[in-house]
C-alpha cells in the first residue's frame, strides 16, 4: 500500500503524508535525506543534518546505515546538530542522547567525528549560556540547517522546545515539563531520577531550517498531531508554529492519523465514497453529536451536521438508521465461541464447532484478564478448550522492592529446617542478589538473577489470574519470547526464532479460534511486536489445512479501545462478570497501584478496563441499544489466505 498525500488544505495547515507503517514512512524519510546528500557531494559541499533522539527517527537511522553498509552512501560530508541533551548529563550514560546516537548511527557510518555536534550535559552551570550562543553561532556560519528531523512530543514539544516557548528562542538551557518527565520515567528507572532540565536547540535555529521533515508513530501521537497541524498556531503547542514554516512536511502513519478530520469526519471537508464502513462511521458519529438513539434521527439531522449527501444514497433516513442499528446490533453476543445450534448467520462467531480451541495470546502477563477478562470467564464457563499464552516475561516491569521481598522470603524459606551446603549455596546466592538490587543505580539494567526473580513473580502472578479464570496449569504457556529478553525498555528485532516458537505453539493447539492485543497505542511497542509475531507465524502456516477454520479477534483496553464503528464482537458483562474480571486483575500484585510501566494514565489498570468497559456498553445504550453494566469489543483480522 502506498503513502496518502496530503490533502483537505482548508483544514490542514501543514503538508501531511500517511504512511501504512513506520517501516515504510521511515524508508521514505531516509531517502529523502540521503538524496540530499548525494546532491550536496556531487557539488563538493557539505551538508547540515539536525538530528533527533527518541523512538520515532531510530527506523531512519537503520535504515541510512543499511544504505550505507549496502549501496555505499557515505555521510564524509555531512555535518550534523543533534536537538538536544540532558542536563546534566554524562556522555557515557546509558540515557544520553550520544550514547543514543552512537548507538543507532554515529558507530555504523564513515561521518567525520569532527562534524558531530551535540549539545554538552557535562558542563559547569555558569558556561552553559555562552555554549548555547556558540552552538547557534556555529550552525548560522555554516549556512543553518538544510534538512532538520523532529519527532514531536506528547504534550507538543518538538527538540525540548516545552509549551511556552517563543519562535525566536535561541538554543538554551529549559526546564523539562512534567509530561515530557514522565514520558522519560522509564528510560530513568523512575519519574524521580528523570533530570529536570535539558539544553535544546531553539526553535529559531529550527524554523530557520530549510527542510523540515516530522515523523510520528502510532495512535499515541494522534492527538497532539491533529491539534498541531489542524489546530491554531500557539506558543502553548510548540510544533504548531511549525504551520509558519515553508518548507515543511509531516510523516506519519494510519493510527497517527486518526485524529486528522479526513479520517475522522471526512464527510464535513470532502464528497466521500460511501462505502459500509463509511457510512456506520458516520451514523455513529451523527447519533452522538445529536445526543440521539441511531433510530430517532431525522433527515433535518442529517442535513444540519454535514451529511445531506448520504441522503442521496437512500430514499430516507430511516432506511439509513435501520442499516446500521441493525450492523451494530449483529455485533452484540453473549457466546464469543458462538452460540450451539443457533443460527449464526447474523451473529459475529460461528456456531460450529460448539466447543472451540481457543488461544489467548497476552503480549504481558496480565494483557489477558485487563482487556478480555470478562470474555476469558465467559469462554471457560462455556466450556470452551481455553488455552492462554504469555508472550513475555514481563521482567523488567517488577518494581525493585518487590523482587527485594520475594528473595527475603526465599531466604527465610531456605533458613527453616536443616540447612546443608547446597541449601547454603542457594542462601548465598540471594544474599548476593539482595546485595545487589541494594547497589543498583537510578536506570541501571537489571543483574541477569535479578530479571530470573522478577519474571517469576509475573509468571505467578499470570498462573493465579489464569487459574481464578478456571484453567488448568497444562492450559497456561509461557513463551518467553527472546525479543523481549535484554534487560531493558530497548528490545530486540523480532526473528525467526520468535516466529518458529510461536507458529510451533499454534500448530501444536490448531485452535478455531485466537484472540491477540490489537492495542497500537502502547507505548512501549511490545504490543505491536507480539502481534506480528503472531501474523507472521500465521503466514508460514498458512498451507495448513486446518488455518481456514482459524480465527484472528483483536482486543484492546490496557490503553484504547475500538471506536464503536469498528467493533464487530460486543460481549456484554454484567455486574457480577465485572467484579470476577476485577479478581482476576488483582492477582497481579506487582501491578497493583503504582507499575513500573503505568503509562500516561494515572488510573490502575483495573480502573482503566472497568471504565473503558462501561464507557462502551454506555455508548451502545445512547445509540439506542440495550443497557448493560460493560462491554469488551473485538474485531476480526481478515486474512487473504
Amino acid at each position: 500500500m502506498s503513502a496518502i498525500k496530503y490533502q483537505f488544505r482548508e483544514v490542514e495547515q501543514i503538508k501531511t503524508t500517511i504512511w501504512p507503517d513506520a517501516k515504510q514512512g521511515s524508508i521514505h524519510i531516509a531517502q529523502v535525506i540521503a538524496q540530499a546528500i548525494k546532491e550536496k557531494a556531487a557539488k563538493g559541499e557539505n551538508i547540515l543534518l539536525g538530528l533527533s533522539t527518541g523512538n520515532s527517527p531510530v527506523q531512519v537511522y537503520k535504515e541510512l546505515v543499511r544504505m550505507h553498509k549496502e549501496d555505499g552512501l557515505s555521510f564524509k560530508n555531512v555535518i550534523s546538530f543533534n536537538l538536544d541533551e540532558y542536563y546534566p548529563m554524562q556522555p557515557d550514560a546509558s540515557q544520553s542522547y550520544v550514547a543514543f546516537m552512537k548507538h543507532h548511527l554515529f558507530d555504523h557510518i564513515d561521518i567525520q567525528k569532527e562534524n558531530i555536534h551535540i549539545p554538552d550535559g557535562t558542563l559547569p552551570l555558569e558556561e552553559v549560556e555562552a555554549y548555547c550562543i556558540a552552538y547557534d553561532k556555529k550552525i548560522s556560519d555554516l549556512g543553518g540547517i538544510d534538512i532538520q528531523l523532529l519527532g514531536i512530543g506528547r504534550n507538543g514539544h518538538i527538540g525540548f522546545n516545552e509549551p511556552g516557548s517563543f519562535e525566536n528562542s535561541p538554543t538554551r538551557l529549559v526546564r523539562l515539563d512534567a509530561t515530557t518527565r514522565t514520558d522519560a520515567s522509564n528510560d530513568f528507572g523512575g519519574e524521580e531520577n528523570v533530570p529536570y532540565r535539558a539544553i535544546t536547540l531553539g526553535l529559531k535555529p529550527v524554523m530557520n531550517s530549510k527542510k523540515i521533515l516530522l515523523c510520528a508513530w502510532g495512535l499515541g501521537k494522534a492527538s497532539i498531531l491533529q491539534k498541531a497541524v489542524e489546530g491554531p498556531i500557539t506558543n502553548d503547542l510548540p510544533a504548531s508554529l511549525l504551520q509558519r514554516h515553508k518548507n515543511t512536511e509531516f510523516f506519519i502513519d494510519f493510527p497517527a492519523a486518526e485524529s486528522l478530520t479526513r479520517f475522522k469526519t471526512p464527510w464535513l471537508v470532502a464528497l466521500c465514497n460511501w462505502t459500509p464502513d463509511l457510512i456506520c462511521k458516520a451514523v455513529v458519529w451523527l447519533s452522538l453529536q445529536s445526543n440521539k438513539p441511531i433510530l430517532k434521527l431525522t433527515a433535518e439531522d442529517y442535513k444540519s451536521h454535514g451529511l445531506s449527501d448520504l441522503l442521496v444514497e437512500y430514499a430516507t433516513a430511516y432506511e439509513i438508521n435501520i442499516v446500521v442499528f441493525n450492523r451494530l446490533q449483529h455485533t452484540i453476543s453473549g457466546w464469543p465461541g458462538g452460540k450451539p445450534n443457533a443460527d449464526d448467520i447474523t451473529r459475529p462467531e460461528r456456531a460450529v464447532p460448539a466447543k472451540k480451541r481457543v488461544i489467548i495470546f497476552s503480549p504481558h502477563p496480565d494483557d489477558d484478564v485487563i482487556s478480555m477478562g470478562g470474555t476469558f470467564l465467559r469462554l471457560v464457563d462455556q466450556g470452551h478448550e481455553v488455552h492462554v499464552a504469555y508472550q513475555t516475561s514481563g521482567n523488567i516491569a517488577v518494581h525493585d522492592h518487590d523482587a527485594f521481598r520475594f528473595i527475603d522470603f526465599t531466604i527465610d524459606l531456605l533458613s527453616k529446617g536443616e540447612i546443608n551446603t547446597a541449601i547454603q549455596a542457594k542462601i548465598d546466592h540471594f544474599e548476593q542478589l539482595k546485595s545487589i538490587l541494594t547497589d543498583k543505580k537510578p536506570g541501571e539494567k537489571d543483574h541477569p538473577g535479578i530479571l530470573q526473580v522478577k519474571g517469576l513473580i509475573r509468571r505467578g502472578e499470570a498462573s493465579a489470574g489464569a487459574r481464578f479464570c478456571g484453567l488448568n496449569d497444562d492450559h497456561i504457556h509461557f513463551m518467553d519470547l527472546p525479543f523481549y529478553e535484554t534487560g531493558g525498555t530497548k528490545k530486540s528485532p523480532l526473528s525467526d526464532v520468535d516466529v518458529n516458537q510461536t507458529a510451533a505453539f499454534i500448530k501444536e493447539i490448531k485452535p478455531h479460534q485466537i484472540f491477540a492485543a490489537g492495542d497500537l497505542a502502547d507505548p512501549h511497542g511490545t504490543h505491536k511486536v507480539c502481534l506480528d509475531v503472531i501474523l507472521m507465524a500465521m503466514e508460514s502456516l498458512k498451507n495448513e489445512s486446518w488455518i481456514t477454520d482459524c480465527w484472528l479477534w483483536l482486543y484492546r483496553g490496557a490503553w484504547h479501545e475500538w471506536p464503536v464503528e469498528e467493533i464487530e464482537m460486543a460481549v456484554p458483562l454484567s455486574p457480577q462478570e465485572l467484579v470476577r474480571k476485577r479478581k482476576a486483575i488483582f492477582m497481579h500484585q506487582s501491578q497493583k497501584d503504582t507499575p513500573p510501566f503505568a503509562g500516561n494514565d494515572p488510573r490502575e489498570f483495573w480502573q482503566r478496563a472497568e471504565e473503558r468497559n462501561k464507557e462502551t456498553a454506555d455508548t451502545y445504550h445512547a445509540m439506542g441499544f440495550a443497557e448493560y453494566e460493560a462491554m469488551e469489543a473485538f474485531r476480526r483480522w481478515k486474512f487473504n489466505f
